[in-house]
């Protein structure tokens, strides 16, 4: 079957619903209330939605604070106009700690010698650098031990230059609603910001996009949201206590084409070491998009996609650069068609917790994989 093929400068293209994204914004300012202010989470080049695009349409909501992990991506996001706080939370190299005075950036901190070598830094600048300092009250990742606070905040006192901003932690299983863990490390946390009040601007911070939906008295100062801003539950579902919420709204789309329409007889092997063997005869869409592009293999024989409004299976192993997917009950499909990978399509939707499931992973996985591995269009 022949038919016309879009003028697209790519077969696969992920769309981003800068509206969505900025709805999402208001959503969750509002529930966790107008005192409480908001760091987006924009690492992992914005969860695969962009970004330095991704910071400037929270801007123009009133966003004014933003995370990332390395400080090359700090510094990509003022030289692209933006403004505010930018947090960085995986550190630093030695021969990058100048960038935090040229750039205006905010340095978390969780080892003594990131103290020495910024507090050197400053006073070489003529100038004060007010840091975070990040406890680990459970999550056994980065941060200081709450035993040894008492010694970091007197480090902090004895160096020119510095200042205390602010102390955070992080839950690791705040996905989890009603989770006895959570409320437990939520009262470690509130035992330190108890122990060591600081008179404002510093701030106390913990809550990520779980603790703010189902966790709400762990908001403190300011919350860390990330999956919540693109569209999705950290649990993976809209929570029963979370009702009260209005519904957030996912912001990107994926999509691509038919590029071949086949029939097949039965007993044909599909893809390769022939893992689908159709039983009777068979009409197949092929389609450019595999594991290349974030379509991962795992997905091979039970994954589905949107075709005419209606879920259609793949079959046989997905290749890197394509894969294959049985049309035989779906009518009029044509070379060109366009095909939803993720999102909606008809009165059908696929999303991206849906296709993490069939993955054995995460939402957030899914959306890195597509987002930074395709073209992006921003509507």
């Amino acid at each position: 079957m022949t038919g016309q093929l879009s003028s697209s400068r790519s077969f696969n293209q992920v769309v981003i619903a800068s509206s969505a994204l900025q709805q999402n914004f208001r959503i969750l300012q509002q529930w966790v209330g107008p005192d409480i202010r908001i760091m987006a989470m924009v690492k992992a080049d914005g969860y695969g939605h962009g970004m330095i695009e991704t910071a400037i349409n929270l801007s123009r909501t009133g966003c004014a604070c933003f995370g990332v992990a390395a400080i090359s991506d700090a510094i990509s996001l003022r030289q692209a106009g933006i403004k505010g706080q930018i947090f960085t939370l995986l550190g630093f190299l030695p021969s990058q700690a100048q960038s935090y005075f040229d750039y205006d950036l905010t340095a978390v901190i969780f080892d003594h010698q990131t103290l020495e070598l910024l507090s050197q830094v400053a006073v070489r600048n003529g100038t004060r650098l007010a840091v975070h300092l990040k406890v680990d009250c459970g999550m056994g990742r980065l941060g200081i031990m709450p035993a040894d606070l008492q010694e970091y905040l007197v480090h902090l006192e004895q160096c020119p230059g510095l200042s205390l901003a602010g102390i955070m932690s992080h839950f690791p299983r705040a996905d989890e609603p009603g989770s006895s863990h959570t409320t437990e490390m939520y009262q470690k946390f509130k035992k330190i910001c108890a122990q060591y009040p600081q008179q404002p601007p510093a701030l106390y911070h913990i809550a990520n996009s779980g603790a703010a939906l189902y966790f709400p008295e762990a908001c403190y100062d300011m919350v860390r949201l990330g999956i919540s801003l693109y569209g999705y539950y950290p649990d993976g579902a809209r929570a029963e206590q979370d009702q009260k919420i209005d519904k957030l709204i996912p912001v990107m789309s994926f999509t691509t084409q038919i590029i071949q329409v086949k029939t097949v007889p039965p007993g044909s092997g599909i893809s390769y070491g022939h893992s689908y063997i159709t039983d009777k005869e068979t009409t197949i869409a092929v389609l450019p998009v595999g594991y290349a592009d974030g379509l991962l293999r795992t997905l091979s024989n039970k994954g589905q996609v949107l075709i005419k409004g209606q879920r259609v299976k793949i079959i046989g192993r997905i290749c890197m650069n394509l894969c294959m997917v049985d049309i035989s009950e779906v009518q009029g499909v044509e070379v060109g068609d366009e095909v939803v990978i993720l999102g909606s399509q008809g009165s059908e939707t696929i999303t991206a917790d849906e296709i993490a499931a069939w993955m054995g992973t995460i939402s957030y996985e899914v959306l890195c994989l597509f987002g930074n591995n395709n073209a992006r269009i921003y509507i």
